[in-house]
């Protein structure tokens, strides 16, 4: 097999993979309702906006059926326990009554758990000292039972942003959280100087707003048994009102309300990123563990099988790559989720100039999408389905709405699911060589099995290898000696054209040299005209 075709066959392995390239239609990154924005597989396609209005919507929903259930069930209770005092002549049936508690129990815990795994678990309860002081007759403690039922579910349908008051917690006897007077570290403390400093160029509308995030905090730390969405729901809403305030009440520009969202967020984020990042009450990390088994499990992907069109053995592309790979890793490290996008940003520019100098065009976003997937299959990043959904939650959502912030986030997003969904069909695969593949049975890093017969010896194999690397550093000396003649012309000519340039500035002034006009006396020349001067000067003549 000559160099010609080997050629024609590499040719026709790269056109076969062309033909299968991984394809996004970018309306499919928008959010599903039409609004325009970017929608996320953690809204359910929805955006930011759409994603709380359909919340409340299911939320509110919700509420109203379980009210009717609550009511409902005292209301058959108290039935019941006035036909059992009926029947027996005013002495209750406690037989009877037992059934139908037991009844009415289970079909409580059935409906009313839905509610507890939509919102939160009440931690509210009867005092023990309550029910020990005196034996409760059966009626009573089926009213009191629906009465704790309508209290914990007053519980759940109260609003997230609603403070719980002093006397509340004293009447509870719920302690000071010790959070609440540890001990701030270094980061946290010269954040909260860099945002007083900041506000003070607001003036009056930037002591309100640190006013109003202290009290969020406040907030956040006392409801802390929320589940997280709830907790997500409370801080867009302040990202929202205080961003509405800031430009409607006090009369801030767009742009410097823009700067301060980016500092609130900074400042708030800072204080909860221990509290809301992955926390046990999800099950983030248990996704992390899976997503990161998955990609582990693929690291036998390459180039070829996503078609991705960038050249690793370009030492310019392959240091991208690095910078790529880096960048995403370091995304686990920041805190802040604007600093998590900011990761996700640089990464994806290193990702598009890769691809320019490749194909020496500016890339496209079909060409975008593949090599992202390659470039997180190859970094693994660290609890990535926690970062993704920490910056979900808790950031700024006018930052992933709109903008290149939201465009790379939502492909990261993209890539990540297309990861999950990975199969044979998506690599261009049969099902026999991806299970093998999978299973480490046989490993695709190199394809030559493809282009060289069985029986060709390894040292022609290896003479054509050299002979194609021998053939890319000629083409790129070629180049470069093309590019120092280009340069020598090119300096030749600036010399002449400097040249020529002077001379014509001669040409047009030349120089003249000018004669004077009355020659100057020189001071020691002889005085002819003695005669003329004043009498003092006038030479006396003596006679001996």
């Amino acid at each position: 097999m000559d160099r010609g075709d080997l050629y024609v066959v590499r040719k026709k392995m790269s056109l076969k993979s062309e033909r299968r390239a991984i394809h996004v239609d970018q309306s499919e990154l928008l959010c599903k309702k039409g609004c325009g924005y970017y929608g996320f597989p953690a809204w359910q396609g929805y955006c930011s906006k759409c994603w709380r209005e359909e919340y409340q919507k299911a939320r509110q929903k919700q509420i109203q059926e379980d009210r009717e259930l609550a009511e409902r069930l005292q209301r058959e209770e108290e039935a019941a326990f006035a036909s059992s005092q009926g029947a027996q002549g005013g002495q209750p049936s406690l037989t009877n009554f037992s059934k139908f508690e037991e009844k009415k129990s289970n079909e409580k815990a059935r409906k009313v758990t839905t509610v507890k795994k939509f919102f939160t678990a009440s931690t509210r309860s009867l005092p023990k000292k309550v029910a020990e002081e005196k034996p409760i007759k059966a009626g009573q403690v089926g009213r009191e039972r629906n009465a704790d039922i309508l209290r914990d579910l007053k519980g759940f349908f109260g609003p997230p942003w609603e403070l719980t008051s002093p006397a509340e917690d004293i009447k509870e006897g719920k302690a000071p959280s010790p959070s609440l007077r540890r001990q701030y570290s270094i980061e946290t403390d010269r954040v909260s100087k860099d945002f007083a400093e900041f506000l003070k160029t607001y003036h009056k509308a930037g002591h309100e707003v640190y006013k109003q995030c202290k009290i969020f905090l406040d907030a956040m730390l006392q409801k802390r048994e929320l589940n997280i969405e709830e907790q997500s729901e409370y801080t867009q809403d302040f990202y929202q009102n205080t961003a509405d305030r800031l430009q409607m009440y006090w009369k801030v520009s767009p742009d410097k309300v823009e700067k301060a969202m980016d500092q609130i967020e900074k400042f708030i984020m800072t204080r909860l990123y221990k509290y809301v990042f992955c926390p046990e009450t999800t099950d983030d990390e248990k996704k992390d563990l899976t997503i990161q088994r998955r990609i582990r499990a693929l690291h036998w992907v390459t180039l070829q099988m996503l078609c991705v069109p960038v050249d690793e053995d370009v030492p310019e592309v392959s240091d991208m790559v690095v910078k790529a790979i880096t960048d995403i890793i370091e995304m686990d490290s920041k805190r802040i989720p604007r600093d998590k996008l900011a990761c996700i940003t640089r990464c994806s520019k290193q990702i598009f100039n890769a691809i320019r100098i490749t194909k020496n065009e500016p890339a496209s976003a079909d060409d975008f999408l593949p090599t992202l997937i390659y470039i997180v299959l190859k970094a693994n990043p660290p609890r990535l389905q926690s970062n993704i959904q920490y910056i979900t939650r808790f950031c700024n959502p006018s930052r992933l709405m709109t903008g290149e912030d939201g465009y790379y986030f939502t492909n990261l997003c993209c890539a990540m699911a297309f990861i999950e969904k990975l199969d044979a069909h998506s690599l261009n695969l049969s099902e026999e060589e991806f299970d093998r593949y999978m299973s480490g049975q046989m490993s695709p890093k190199k394809q030559e099995s493809d282009i060289w017969p069985p029986d060709t010896c390894p040292g022609v194999k290896q003479m054509h290898r050299n002979m194609d690397l021998l053939s890319q550093l000629s083409e790129r000396q070629d180049r470069i000696v093309i590019g120092a003649k280009k340069l020598e012309k090119d300096l030749i000519d600036w010399t002449d054209e400097v040249t020529r340039e002077v001379q014509d500035i001669v040409d047009k002034y030349p120089l003249r040299i000018k004669t004077v006009g009355q020659t100057l006396a020189a001071i020691d020349s002889e005085n002819v005209e003695d005669d003329r001067l004043p009498p003092p000067l006038q030479p006396q003549v003596y006679a001996g």
